[in-house]
């Protein structure tokens, strides 16, 4: 599972790219499989858990979903053609248990024959398993164990990258049946596997039924497969999906261990003109891509692992058991992290309309393993509360588009693929499981089953309504009426208004009555239920705005939702009502703006009526109002929009008017991809923007209208060249403001910037603020050719950290710049340190052969490096290590310069708590030799003075007027830029060289013991 979080790179005594690691043969040979009795060991689990084997090799095999049924029965999607092949050698397979001892014993080939199972659902009589393209309806009807009937529900998801295709089919608490989705990856490497983009997505031999567009635009879906409804959910997931108990929506992908679907795609569709590029909320409050903490001995590290934060999170599981000790046992989120051979743990926090994940844990995760074969993909939360986590078991685990050439060759795609282990987790003094020995749930009469939707573990609520609506018993109705009453659940009154929504027997009565519950998750369902009823039962809308002060966010945003398919004017008024009570939430804000288009220009009036301009939310709403009536193309509103806009005013006025340009721009850039003619009508007002952009007294209003030129365009003619010359006079002007300099540079990047190239270039230096560098650098970057690498490059020595970042991105607009990169890293004019992770996964992602391949040989070259310094050191790696004594070794010869998760030491360079996923040899490669490679930020500058002094060490910060070096042993030196004669880096580390002078092979052992730790 595989994705790059550009952004987010931990950096220690050298560049990041030495952990960037080709699985090396010697790595390769380190690592082999341990077998399944002595699997339990390599486990660590938090105190209070116990982990025992259910399952293993050879009943199953390289296993990514499960279902346990309403008679206990166990099916195991098994996915063997992963990375590549597609010859159908996918199963589901049933598993049991003869003797009762909770452990599985006996394998039955339930299907075969298909091609990259990824997921399954118990359905009807069978169960529902995505295998791209298709959507398939599997079913034993002569009970003997293998299905023999194999129907297609869907077809049209693309055939991509199995870590990519459609997944995880599960019911909703709405009787809907969820699939996971993500859109088709593209593929240079492997065109003929997995090159297939999906077609519309239909149900076969239904063709009046709605279908969804090509691959369904590469979201998520939902889907009633009796009603032959479906529909897509505003975004995608990429292998796992979950839901809490309330039904709210959560993903994840690779790096982000969990985001909300806060506002629904139907909602969305009802406006067209709403430009909103997201739909959830990022949950976690430690980052996206949050650091790791394995426990692996010999990790196995791809080409484009980004070592020591989450990369491959799948399988997200959000845990309502009921089994679980205290704090695991409400609101808890499960993700598995299969590269790094764990599993990570949040708890999920109200936080206004959406929610907060926390990790329980500190610097620890849920589940580690010390054997690097040991793959969790996924989890299932069983009958007994217990969670059952499902350990793809592989060698590798990357799909080799990611991999270096090396690692492919080199074989070992499939180790593994014979293996593959399902396990339980446990409260510690739980009993062993007593499903395995059989379930009688199918067979229990309706009033039973409505008894079981008051359970404290979901498996068994869920179940139990999916059985109810299949049935369609009416005779359930009185027992799920009482229940609706029952004072001590809020689950079992919550799923017992679906199961009646679902049998077609909810009243209106029985809604109004769950408008009023006292569990504000029931108050939101119930607005749902309520919003399914309004055309034919028109007098809940009544009940409905009687809750405008409702006291929950997550409520008060559902009825702003479902209030929006009302127009009338009672409904506006309590929408505009919830609105400016919450408008600070952008939930709320995106919400009031998904009603119907025909109100937006009276929204956009009210707004500007109570604008306060020291609540950055009314500039935000004026921005999305402005961009709908822009993206609808109604040319008078745009006039009077623009008039409106750029008119003087005061400083109220003026922050509105700048928030309204901005959302022209926005909303007219849409509307220019799809009617490029359509801008025409808006050239006359070039002029007029051109004058109020010099002259306007209003940051934001001249920003504004510079946008705004920049859709339009700028005609050829005397103004504009009167505007030029006046932008080149306010660039050279070091009396004004940097931002009248900086604006007046940006013009310039509306027309061809070449002529001015020279006074661009003499921009780019130490004297002038960032700011002004940076735009410089913007500008000068839009000529066509190599004329910004080729100055990037001569000046490079004497450009700081904040501007080398930037210049390394104009490298990457063409592959003539590339080369170019490439070329002065291959030289060490440029060190391979000073490109970020994520532009370096960027070129070593080049679709040209050539410059990937020199790419991916630059940023892992320093592999071999490293084992010519470690040589003599070699005996270091084999000696076991004492962290107790390896911390006096850092406190001796380390602590001077560096600490450790922020205590102990010096803060000069970077924190050694953050090296810990590192492997012991590239830990030792870097204490030997720091100049291997240079880590960005970690190298020595020297700047010299007009006055004569010179100054060295590392730039710890730079602001508009002043840079800081710090040193080892001595203070911080902060110097003005004015009085700088000269900067240039000298190309060394700041860390000293020599170490191995003070250190011995032991120290070294357990010096490197000290820091693995962590």
């Amino acid at each position: 599972m595989r994705i790059y979080s550009p952004g987010f790179v931990r950096l220690a005594f050298s560049s990041i790219f030495i952990i960037l690691l080709i699985v090396s043969c010697k790595e390769k040979s380190g690592t082999s499989a341990v077998d399944s009795d002595h699997a339990l060991s390599t486990f660590e689990v938090p105190p209070g858990f116990k982990i025992e084997l259910v399952a293993a090799e050879p009943l199953i095999s390289d296993p990514v979903d499960m279902e346990i049924d309403e008679y206990g029965n166990m099916y195991v999607v098994e996915m063997h053609g992963y990375p590549l092949d597609k010859s159908g050698s996918g199963n589901v397979i049933l598993l049991k248990d003869t003797n009762g001892d909770g452990k599985m014993d006996e394998r039955i080939v339930f299907a075969d024959k298909l091609t990259l199972p990824a997921g399954i659902m118990r359905w009807k009589k069978g169960i529902l398993v995505t295998d791209a393209p298709n959507l398939l309806y599997l079913e034993d009807s002569d009970n003997d164990g293998k299905s023999d009937i194999r129907d297609t529900v869907l077809t049209g998801f693309a055939l991509s990258n199995p870590q990519h295709n459609t997944n995880n089919p599960m019911y909703g608490l709405d009787n809907w049946i969820y699939i996971g989705h993500q859109g088709a990856t593209s593929t240079r490497e492997y065109k003929e596997e997995f090159g297939d983009e999906g077609s519309e997505i239909i149900f076969p031999g239904s063709p009046d039924a709605p279908k969804l567009p090509k691959n369904g635009k590469g979201l998520s879906i939902r889907f009633q497969p009796d009603k032959k409804k479906i529909e897509t959910l505003s975004y995608q997931t990429q292998f796992g999906h979950a839901f809490d108990q309330y039904g709210h929506w959560f993903g994840c992908n690779n790096s982000n261990q969990g985001y909300h679907e806060v506002i629904a795609n139907r909602y969305f569709q009802r406006n067209k003109d709403l430009l909103i590029s997201s739909s959830i909320q990022s949950m976690s409050d430690h980052l996206n891509a949050p650091e790791v903490f394995p426990t692996t001995t010999h990790p196995d590290r791809q080409l484009l692992t980004d070592v020591g934060v989450m990369t491959s999170g799948c399988g997200i599981t959000v845990y309502d058991g009921g089994a679980f000790p205290a704090p695991f046992d409400k609101n808890i989120s499960f993700v598995a992290e299969p590269v790094s051979n764990l599993v990570h743990v949040d708890v999920l926090k109200d936080k206004g309309t959406s929610f907060e994940a926390s990790a329980i844990l500190n610097n620890k995760e849920f589940l580690t393993s010390t054997d690097a074969w040991s793959r969790p993909v996924n989890f299932y939360v069983g009958p007994d509360g217990a969670l059952y986590m499902l350990d793809y078991y592989r060698r590798v685990i990357e799909s080799p588009e990611w991999m270096s050439e090396q690692a492919v060759k080199a074989g070992g795609l499939y180790d593994g693929s014979d293996m593959g282990r399902i396990y339980r987790i446990t409260a510690t003094g739980q009993k062993a499981a007593e499903w395995t020995k059989g379930l009688k749930l199918g067979d229990e009469s309706s009033e039973k089953l409505v008894e079981h939707l008051a359970d404290n573990n979901r498996w068994w609520r869920t179940n139990s309504q999916r059985l109810l609506v299949d049935r369609n018993d009416k005779k359930a109705v009185p027992a799920l009426l009482k229940m609706t009453g029952n004072p001590e659940s809020p689950m079992g009154r919550l799923h017992a208004l679906w199961t009646l929504e679902g049998l077609a027997e909810l009243s209106p009565a029985l809604i109004e009555q769950a408008l009023k519950d006292n569990e504000a998750g029931i108050r939101s369902n119930a607005i749902k239920l309520a919003e399914l009823h309004l055309q034919e039962s028109p007098q809940l809308l009544k009940a409905l705005l009687s809750m405008q002060n409702d006291n929950d966010p997550k409520v008060r945003l559902q009825l702003l939702l479902t209030l929006g398919y009302d127009n009338s004017k009672e409904s506006a008024t309590v929408r505009n009502k919830l609105l400016f009570q919450d408008i600070n939430d952008k939930w709320i804000q995106i919400a009031a703006l998904t009603a119907s288009s025909s109100q937006t220009e009276s929204i956009l009036k009210e707004v500007l009526n109570k604008y306060q301009s020291d609540v950055p939310a009314y500039s935000l709403m004026v921005q999305r109002l402005a961009t709908m009536i822009a993206n609808g193309g109604d040319q008078n509103a745009i006039k009077k929009l623009l008039q409106k806009s750029i008119s003087n005013g005061s400083g109220k006025q003026n922050q509105s008017q700048g928030a309204i340009l901005e959302g022209l721009a926005i909303g007219m850039e849409s509307l220019k991809s799809r009617s490029p003619e359509s801008i025409n009508a808006y050239k006359e007002d070039q002029d007029l923007l051109i004058k109020t952009f010099f002259n306007h007294p209003s940051d934001e209003v001249r920003k504004g209208s510079l946008d705004l030129l920049r859709v339009i365009g700028l005609r050829t003619g005397p103004e504009t060249k009167a505007a030029i010359d006046k932008s080149l006079l306010i660039m050279a002007d070091r009396s004004l403001t940097d931002k009248k300099r900086t604006e007046a540079i940006n013009f310039l990047a509306l027309t061809d910037p070449a002529p001015y190239s020279s006074l661009l270039k003499n921009l780019i230096v130490p004297q002038e603020q960032p700011v002004i560098q940076l735009a410089a650098l913007k500008t000068l970057s839009k000529i066509p050719g190599t004329v910004v690498s080729e100055y990037v490059l001569q000046k490079w020595a004497v450009l700081t950290p904040e501007i080398r970042d930037a210049a390394i991105g104009t490298f990457l607009g063409n592959d003539e710049r590339i080369n170019l990169l490439l070329s002065a890293i291959e030289k060490n004019q440029v060190q391979a340190s000073s490109v970020s992770f994520g532009r370096s996964v960027q070129l070593m992602q080049n679709k040209d052969d050539k410059l990937r391949n020199r790419a991916r040989t630059l940023f892992t070259k320093n592999e071999e490096e490293g084992k010519k310094v470690n040589k003599a050191y070699q005996e270091a790696l084999e000696l076991k290590g004492d962290a107790t004594k390896g911390q006096t070794v850092y406190v001796q010869n380390c602590a001077i310069c560096h600490q450790v998760r922020g205590k102990m030491g010096v803060e000069l360079g970077p924190d050694l708590g953050t090296i810990h996923n590192w492997t012991a040899e590239i830990i030792m490669a870097n204490i030997l030799d720091p100049n291997i490679s240079i880590s960005s930020g970690y190298d020595l500058w020297n700047v010299e003075l007009k006055n004569g002094e010179s100054h060295q060490g590392i730039i710890s910060s730079e602001t508009d007027v002043a840079i800081t070096l710090k040193n080892n042993g001595k203070l911080e030196k902060t110097i003005n830029r004015q009085d700088i004669k000269e900067i240039k880096s000298m190309e060394i580390s700041a860390m000293p060289s020599g170490l191995e002078k003070k250190i011995n092979k032991q120290e070294m052992a357990d010096l490197l013991a000290f820091l693995r730790k962590f």
